[in-house]
């Protein structure tokens, strides 16, 4: 027995079918000015850390979801903060290498019908559909 022929479609609308297949291509990563970048002292002894977990979370999610090398993720989040006028160090390959030993990355994910955004601020790391983010920070 011979395989189906596999179904073929018609496109009828050219343009709404290129502007889908943009839409999917649309990143919105947004940080929160007011967020906690540097760590808070531990008091403990000996050094304290310079970058807070959320700055390494910001980074490693970074990271595992562009499947960047952490050399590469440095200098990906750095041209973030530059893009968006932020002007915050960013920690080097063995700050995230030596932390990420003790730090767990949560990705959630759903699947959203529109564009998701990645938000980045006091509260951690989050990913959500559009205008959710919008609608909780500067009400309905």
């Amino acid at each position: 027995m011979g395989a189906d022929p596999p179904p073929t479609y018609k496109i009828k609308n050219w343009r709404a079918y290129n502007e889908a297949l943009k839409r999917r291509g649309w990143l919105t990563i947004w940080f929160d000015p007011e967020m906690t970048w540097e760590a808070r002292p531990t008091g403990k002894r000996g050094r304290q850390p310079t970058y807070s977990d959320a700055a390494i979370q910001t980074c490693l999610t970074m990271k595992v979801l562009f499947g960047l090398a952490l050399r590469q993720t440095t200098g990906f989040v750095e041209s973030l903060l530059r893009l968006t006028g932020l002007d915050w160090s960013v920690p080097d390959f063995s700050t995230l290498s030596r932390r990420q030993k003790t730090l767990a990355v949560n990705i959630p994910y759903r699947g959203s019908e529109g564009p998701l955004h990645l938000l980045i601020d006091g509260t951690g790391i989050k990913v959500e559909g559009e205008g959710e983010w919008n609608a909780r920070k500067h009400g309905g």
